[in-house]
């Protein structure tokens, strides 16, 4: 019986010992994968750790992640270069040890609200900085944990100064963008006045003319009656003064005197009218915006137009006889003067060639429609026709930029500059009706209106 139950548990005891080793098989298996996985694990952290501090030192913002409490955790490198501590010196320290004084207090508000409403917050403040305040741009934005819990907060910083010059730059860009437009205004309005010099110099050479014929009269005139009253002065008799009279008929003289002065009057007041539509005509357009109107506005504009046509074409006008609208007028005229202009360009070969203005109201807006019974604009023209740069004139006889600065001055006056269905040429510009209670604005000093 003892042999028996000594074998028992001898196989008892080497069926336990195989079981044991298979488990210490399988555990040691289970190590070593758990260990690979460990080691797999620590290398894709150390990446982490390696990418996330390259970030914070190749950043050009200042960079700082904290914890609820507000110490720093991680800094950029920029932010260690700026306050010249160092990485390592600044980790562990309170955030609001970078900041100056006026700083921290902002630095506290805008953890506050980051607390209770999780967004993002920006805020500027000085950082302290080795060479002193800077002022910086600043957003905090919150750090939270899985289940949403907030753990700290990442600061980001831009300094100002870069930030307001780059704003300065973009105002001065603006600027210069503003005056190249305005000297293209210039430029276009300076090439339409040089095709107008030879009708500007033929209305500017008949009243001269005028004054300067009157004007030897008169002195012809002021001699004889200068020769008469040195007679009487010296004593002459009445009978000698009278056969004088006669003979430098001075009566008929006397007539033509008064004639000469009236024709060399209204020759000086030609000139000072072409003169002064010369003036409202160049106005560079920097006047403030105001009512005034339209039918007189593009009356003088294209009489200046017809002065400087070989053709002799005139202008027809339709529609309203008075139509006020807000604008500024040196730059309404030069729209109408390009309509006008290319109006009369395009029938300049046809016997009967016409160009119609006519003034109207719709939707609101006074409306001018330049129309002439030319070719007008080819389909394929029609959607580059307001493009810079774009003509269909022979090379020398156009800009390209007569219609695309127009279409720009009507769109700042609150209206637009649009392409007709035709027949022939047919441009409408839409401008802003003004207060029908506010006065026109006036002409110039010195100025007449175009007859009608």
């Amino acid at each position: 019986m003892a042999s028996e139950s000594g074998q028992s548990g001898n196989e008892f005891t080497d069926g336990a010992w195989a079981d044991v080793l298979a488990a210490v098989d399988r555990t040691y298996a289970d190590l070593v994968t758990h260990q690979q996985q460990l080691e797999d694990q620590s290398e894709r952290l150390h990446e982490l750790q390696r990418f996330i501090g390259s970030v914070l030192g190749s950043v050009n913002d200042v960079m700082a992640i904290v914890d609820r409490a507000g110490k720093i955790e991680e800094v950029s490198a920029s932010l260690a270069r700026a306050t010249k501590r160092g990485a390592d010196a600044l980790i562990g320290t309170d955030l609001h040890d970078v900041f100056v004084p006026e700083g921290a207090q902002a630095l506290d508000g805008a953890i506050a609200y980051l607390r209770l409403s999780m967004d993002a917050t920006r805020f500027e403040a000085d950082i302290q900085t080795a060479d002193g305040p800077a002022p910086f741009d600043i957003t905090l934005s919150a750090r939270v944990n899985d289940s949403g819990r907030l753990i700290g907060a990442v600061l980001v910083g831009r300094p100002l100064g870069e930030l307001r010059q780059a704003y300065s730059e973009l105002e001065r860009s603006h600027q210069q963008l503003q005056s190249a437009q305005t000297q293209l205004v210039r430029n276009e309005k300076l090439a339409s006045l040089g095709r107008l010099l030879a009708g500007v110099a033929h209305e500017l050479n008949n009243p001269i003319s005028f004054v300067y014929a009157n004007t030897h009269a008169l002195e012809k005139y002021v001699s004889r009656f200068e020769t008469y009253f040195e007679r009487v002065q010296a004593g002459a008799d009445r009978d000698e003064l009278v056969a004088l009279r006669a003979d430098l008929k001075l009566e008929r003289n006397l007539k033509n005197l008064r004639e000469a002065i009236r024709g060399a009057s209204d020759g000086a007041e030609r000139v000072r009218d072409i003169v002064a539509d010369l003036r409202r005509l160049s106005a560079d357009g920097t006047s403030a915006r105001g009512p005034l109107d339209l039918v007189e506005i593009a009356r003088v504009a294209a009489h200046w137009v017809e002065r400087g046509t070989k053709a002799q074409l005139k202008a027809q006008y339709t529609g309203l006889d008075r139509l006020i609208v807000q604008g500024t007028a040196g730059h309404i005229q030069q729209i109408v003067m390009n309509l006008v202009q290319n109006a009369m360009d395009a029938v300049r070969d046809l016997p009967e060639g016409q160009v119609t203005l006519d003034f109207a109201v719709q939707d609101g807006q006074a409306v001018l429609s330049v129309r002439d019974n030319g070719a007008g604009v080819a389909p394929e023209h029609r959607d580059a026709i307001f493009d810079p740069f774009f003509t269909t004139k022979p090379v020398g006889q156009g800009t390209g930029l007569g219609l695309s600065i127009s279409h720009k001055i009507a769109e700042e006056h609150g209206g637009s500059l649009s392409l007709g269905p035709g027949p022939g040429g047919d441009f409408r510009l839409t401008l802003p009706l003004a207060d029908t209670d506010a006065p026109a604005q006036p002409l110039p000093h010195g100025e007449k209106e175009i007859p009608r």
